[in-house]
């Protein structure tokens, strides 16, 4: 294992394989940077981290799809939409 940053450490699979316990208590204190053949395969965070992380990307996926559906509204008038009442009298039409 080689600390590669002040919160990653640098872990090869097969360092992992043999040093699991090792590997294991480094990713309860910080990111642990999985690689194959010197190529990074993967990062591993603890859950909290990755808690964390799902929260904040809900938050900018709501946060977008508000802004959108504002943007949406202030183009579109109020003809565009049909209330309940005039959906039903179409409706009934047919």
């Amino acid at each position: 294992m080689i600390t590669v940053k002040e919160d990653t450490t640098l872990v090869g699979i097969s360092e992992l394989r043999t040093n699991s316990v090792k590997v294991l208590e480094a990713i309860k204190k910080h990111n642990v940077l999985l690689e194959k053949r010197n190529r990074p395969l993967a990062m591993i965070v603890p859950i909290e981290k990755y808690a964390r992380m799902e929260e904040l990307i809900e938050l900018i996926e709501d946060y977008g799809l508000g802004l959108e559906a504002k943007e949406r509204d202030s183009r579109s008038s109020k003809a565009d939409y049909l209330d309940l009442a005039a959906v039903e009298n179409k409706i009934d039409r047919k």
